[in-house]
């Protein structure tokens, strides 16, 4: 892995999530929305501003470090369990675990890069942009009942700008983008008799606080219901697209080389040969 053409691969993986994140970084950076009118019958956007239940700070503060502390255990235990001897137990892990996170934050870059460019380039209002930009009505004719697109804003440019980036709904295409990440990677991982119910729970309540994040989102009226949908599903995509096209969690495993004593023992046990999981799967 840290090899010469090891270090070269690594800087070519560097440079790919970086460029799949670019999108994400220079939308988020301008934050210049496309400026949409609206019909001043439209009761879609004329609900109240409230709090996020789910902050952005709050939303990343705690999926992130979640998602990374499964991958850092659950790729220890894969490779202990392997017993791979013709490489040392650290360099196996530190290839595995860049393997995982890798292939975690690469999805992460795709998926806000997809969301982003969705929010600004269609620039859809939220459900509270009228009480966000406050407009001028004494400059607007409502009587013709015309779609108004020449309108001003009472309020700070930027929290207006804020309140045209309704579609799609980041906060639902994050988190359910990391909880099926990792309901396909413990999917992969733990295979042992004693999980066979314990994991469908773990995965079951996985996907329940992404879809939770995203029912809050039409609760607070930060976005519509389609917005959520849309996020939710997109996230979802990435996310299986990731697992089976980005990382290697359901290859094969490699028959582990032991020795005929550790092999002896292994038969004794009655404990797989095969390590790229958490026990049997019979």
């Amino acid at each position: 892995m840290f090899e010469s053409s090891g270090v070269l691969f690594i800087l070519l993986d560097v440079a790919c999530l970086v460029l799949v994140g670019l999108p994400f970084c220079i939308l988020t950076h301008q934050h210049k929305p496309f400026k949409r009118g609206f019909f001043c019958n439209d009761e879609s956007i004329r609900y109240p501003l409230k709090d996020d239940t789910i902050s952005y700070q709050l939303l990343g503060g705690v999926m992130i470090p979640f998602c990374l502390i499964v991958m850092f255990c659950g790729e220890l235990l894969s490779v202990y369990l392997s017993r791979i001897k013709n490489q040392s137990l650290g360099k196996k892990y530190l290839s595995c675990l860049y393997k995982a996170v890798g292939s975690y934050l690469f999805g992460a870059a795709a998926s806000q890069s997809l969301t982003d460019i969705a929010k600004y380039s269609i620039g859809r209002l939220r459900p509270h942009f009228l009480a966000v930009c406050k407009p001028a009505w004494e400059r607007i004719n409502c009587k013709t009942g015309t779609y108004i697109e020449n309108f001003t804003c009472t309020e700070v440019e930027s929290l207006v700008d804020e309140a045209r980036v309704s579609f799609s709904s980041g906060h639902s295409s994050f988190s359910m983008y990391c909880m099926l990440f990792l309901a396909l990677y413990l999917q992969a991982r733990m295979r042992s008799k004693w999980s066979r119910l314990l994991r469908p729970t773990i995965q079951f309540f996985l996907i329940a606080t992404a879809v939770y994040v995203g029912l809050t989102r039409v609760s607070d009226y930060k976005h519509h219901w389609s917005d959520v949908l849309t996020g939710l599903l997109q996230g979802g995509v990435v996310a299986v697209l990731t697992v089976f096209c980005v990382s290697n969690f359901f290859a094969q495993p490699v028959k582990p080389v032991v020795s005929q004593q550790e092999e002896v023992e292994h038969n004794l046990q009655e404990t797989p040969s095969s390590g790229n999981h958490y026990g049997s799967t019979d």
